[in-house]
């Protein structure tokens, strides 16, 4: 079982009495989800990728304290009231990807996996994937998904060399596309590629729009004492975050936690934790 990132940092915000309703809106590989079970909570376990629910059901099905669910945390609120979850003491977003994720996903979510698919997709039932973006969108969007998911300072050149490459082959693998991003960041590309990536893998699976829906969802879940603790790994989500916490006059425990991922993943690098008292 892969150790998540700020793993005793979480669970400490999480504050968990033993007995008392938990949500682990991103279950994952089952880090977090194992260690709330071992505090005694009761946990309902959500996560868009069936894959993962259908190992996690193998790996706890002795856990009578655990309910699992597939679904997009967007929904959480009607998620949670039909698994019985009305009031609950904490929720957990961890908004990173898993590791089984990047390495087995074979969807081309890591930049590295040079042979595998523009595909993208956590859900398998969304139509959109990176290659039809890739090849549908203009310059013009293109520049502008780019510019708005990564703020990637070269968006317009990049989604031009995309337009000019994909008249002579359509763009499909990860490989071609990075290929591309280097004929254009000739200098250090590796940041300009995972920018791009990050990207697409925000526009393809509506990342921030359903953290939006997420954090509101969970504002009526969670009971007065409770606390929603969301782990971040780059600006853009960040700034959600931050301003659901203004705009609805909440209070954070602590400044943002920043810790560098003891694995070879660079995006843990990057993580953020902010714990939000209800």
């Amino acid at each position: 079982m892969h150790r998540p990132v700020l793993l005793n940092e979480s669970i400490e915000g999480l504050n968990i009495q033993r007995g008392e309703y938990y949500i682990d809106a991103t279950a994952g590989e089952g880090g977090h989800l194992w260690a709330m079970l071992q505090k005694g909570a009761n946990v309902l376990a959500l996560d868009r990728d069936e894959n993962q629910i259908k190992k996690l059901i193998n790996m706890f099905k002795e856990d009578k304290n655990v309910t699992f669910e597939i679904g997009n945390f967007a929904s959480i609120e009607q998620i949670s009231l039909k698994c019985g979850f009305k009031s609950v003491s904490g929720i957990l977003f961890d908004l990173g990807l898993s590791n089984e994720q990047l390495q087995k996903g074979g969807i081309g979510l890591s930049y590295k996996k040079l042979d595998e698919p523009l595909d993208m997709r956590l859900d398998k039932t969304s139509e959109i994937t990176a290659k039809k973006l890739i090849n549908s969108l203009n310059e013009e969007q293109l520049y502008k998904l780019f510019a708005k998911n990564s703020e990637e300072l070269y968006s317009l050149q990049i989604a031009r060399a995309i337009v000019l490459e994909r008249k002579r082959r359509e763009i499909k693998t990860v490989g071609s596309l990075v290929k591309i991003i280097k004929n254009v960041v000739t200098d250090s590309p590796n940041g300009a590629i995972a920018r791009i990536f990050q990207a697409l893998r925000v526009e393809v699976n509506s990342e921030y729009q359903n953290l939006e829906s997420a954090l509101k969802g969970a504002l009526l879940l969670v009971r007065s004492g409770g606390r929603i603790v969301i782990i971040s790994f780059h600006s853009l989500e960040d700034r959600i975050v931050k301003r659901f916490i203004k705009n609805n006059h909440l209070k954070q425990l602590k400044k943002k936690v920043i810790k560098f991922g003891r694995d070879h993943f660079t995006f843990e690098r990057s993580a953020k934790l902010r714990v939000i008292i209800i």
